[in-house]
């Protein structure tokens, strides 16, 4: 009987998590992740007494354009490197199944680091009344922005067996999307409005806002598919 289509990426999945938790990446990542945050949020709160998630969610796709690079550079390329990749297609894996169960576990290490910051916001219940609805769709747009770097990421990691290559690669193109929208001083104006929609951070900063709009949830849902969707091809380009 044929397998049950993307039946694999379960147990991808749940592979990739026992490998980020089994080691120290996933602790290590978690705990720098939380200290820069952390250290910013106290100043904010203590130095400027200023009751806000806003800086917050100004500093963590920043913190992102670094700390996604980081773990997803070793999906692909250090599998490619050492050979379990060939191994792992012996089975009857297709690729897309890899791509899908590899993105699925950064995305919940993005998650599980994402979870803690939840105590800035109890904080700020206990001091006042923060209005919760940006900060829910706050959190929504870093979950969306990250799942976009971490499809980028991947993409990266498929295109060499060198991790660091694979990070700056990331890095790069993730930096490219993170500045579109604001460098459109520099920009023709006939281009401007196009440049400013490829920009990621000006549809996350309106999610952050409040507002959720179909165009800013369009784009991330075609960012990201596009960019899995080049993952996969890339790696496909083995069997050539």
């Amino acid at each position: 009987m044929a397998a049950f289509p993307l039946s694999n990426v379960g147990p991808i999945y749940r592979r990739e998590i026992r490998s980020y938790f089994n080691s120290p990446v996933a602790y290590v990542v978690i705990v720098v992740f939380l200290a820069i945050v952390g250290w910013y949020f106290s100043n904010n709160l203590f130095l400027m007494n200023t009751a806000s998630m806003r800086i917050v969610f100004e500093l963590v796709p920043l913190v992102f354009l670094f700390f996604v690079p980081a773990v997803t550079m070793r999906l692909l390329a250090e599998e490619k490197k050492s050979g379990t990749l060939e191994l792992l297609t012996t089975k009857p894996v297709r690729d897309v199944e890899i791509v899908l169960g590899k993105f699925l576990a950064a995305w919940t290490l993005l998650a599980a680091t994402l979870a803690p910051t939840l105590v800035y916001l109890v904080t700020l219940m206990v001091l006042g009344t923060p209005d919760l609805g940006p900060v829910v769709t706050g959190y929504l747009g870093l979950m969306l922005t990250g799942g976009v770097y971490i499809a980028i990421g991947l993409f990266a990691s498929s295109l060499t067996e060198n991790q660091i290559v694979a990070f700056l690669i990331g890095m790069v193109i993730i930096l490219a999307f993170f500045l579109a929208d604001k460098v459109l001083l520099y920009m023709p104006a006939a281009i401007a409005p196009a440049v400013e929609y490829l920009g990621i951070d000006y549809h996350f900063s309106n999610i952050a806002r409040g507002v959720i709009d179909s165009r800013d949830i369009i784009y991330f849902g075609s960012v990201l598919g596009f960019a899995l969707m080049t993952a996969t091809a890339s790696l496909e380009r083995r069997k050539w």
